[in-house]
């Protein structure tokens, strides 16, 4: 089992602990994560924690894939891993209408035809086969519509990239997750039930079968997990509970929500529309309150030492039969990475 470290994005000030994330390089983790919403960047802070280690890789979950060509894309990674000696990841997702039309003023269009295209595109131009040519129903290489001078040409990347790239899809409906098994190397489920890989197991098999020769020992499933260590149970679980309830309740509109659509896939239906109900009106602590616990503890690690890591029994079992084969922990507390890191690694 590989593990990582979710950096996330910034709050109203912006701090990266170098020191927790040190630690956990020297651990062996494998990899940090940073991300962006509407406020920090995902690119600047990868290539600040790149500057200043030397094994651990570093990856984006996500890029906002609407806030940047596809060649800007590949341009950005192809740097950051030259720069890097092959330590960069390239996460993209769709992100939701409101953030993509409300804040980059793009419209959302087809996330997961974007993503199909999005992704062929960068690994064409990182392969360097040929001048790049791309004629999809998301985007045109050369581009020839609206507003278009007639002048674009083909181009092929001036920087040979001679390290491999991976790029990974933060994506949980049935067609996206079928769309990064046809054409990227990994995705990251915004939360999973090891138990229940059969939530992804037939888009994952849909998209193998698009790909032609390919299979789980080639596509990382990188869920994020919620790690906090301390003796109450139940107050362990609170972060967990606010953001389930603030993405099951309010990551999207009410006949519109991919987390909430998501909840019930995992058999929790009542309690996902009980969540959405109380969030959307306002009474933000009873939608917290409505999450169930038994969620939490399927997709989270929260408790006492020992409970965490008999609860990491059902990620090794996933891990043995290739169903998770890493974990992205949200967690900075150097106690529980370093038990986490005894019993995975």
């Amino acid at each position: 089992m590989k593990l990582g470290i979710i950096a996330g994005y910034s709050g109203r000030k912006f701090s990266i602990s170098m020191s927790a994330i040190k630690f956990a390089e020297a651990l062996g983790y494998e990899s940090i994560w940073t991300a962006e919403a509407y406020g920090s960047d995902a690119i600047t802070p990868a290539a600040w924690i790149l500057a200043q280690t030397e094994k651990i890789k570093v990856g984006t979950a996500i890029m906002q894939m609407p806030a940047r060509t596809p060649a800007m894309a590949a341009m950005t990674a192809m740097s950051l891993a030259e720069l890097s000696g092959g330590r960069f990841i390239a996460g993209l997702g769709a992100s939701g209408p409101q953030v993509v039309e409300g804040w980059h003023g793009v419209p959302y269009g087809k996330p997961v035809s974007r993503l199909r295209e999005y992704v062929q595109i960068m690994k064409s131009i990182f392969a360097r086969e040929g001048a790049l040519e791309f004629e999809g129903k998301v985007y045109q290489m050369p581009y020839s519509g609206e507003g278009a001078t007639g002048l674009g040409k083909p181009l092929k990347s001036i920087l040979h990239c001679e390290e491999d790239i991976p790029v990974y899809a933060a994506t949980i409906t049935p067609n996206g997750v079928t769309a990064a098994a046809e054409v990227a190397d990994g995705f990251f489920p915004v939360w999973m039930d090891p138990d229940q890989y059969s939530v992804f197991s037939d888009p994952i098999e849909k998209g193998f079968a698009l790909a032609g020769e390919k299979n789980l020992t080639q596509f990382d499933i990188a869920p994020f997990v919620t790690v906090i260590m301390g003796d109450n149970v139940e107050e362990c679980m609170m972060p967990a509970r606010g953001s389930m309830a603030l993405y099951i309740g309010g990551m999207g509109a009410r006949d519109k929500n991919f987390y909430n659509d998501y909840c019930k896939r995992l058999g929790f239906e009542d309690a996902a529309v009980k969540i959405q109900d109380l969030y959307l009106a306002g009474r933000k602590d009873e939608a917290m309150a409505a999450v169930p616990e038994e969620l939490i503890d399927a997709c989270h690690l929260v408790g006492p030492a020992e409970r965490i890591r008999e609860r990491l029994q059902r990620w090794k079992t996933a891990g043995s039969k290739g169903h998770v084969s890493s974990m992205l922990l949200g967690c900075q507390d150097p106690a529980a990475l370093e038990v986490v890191a005894e019993e995975m690694l």
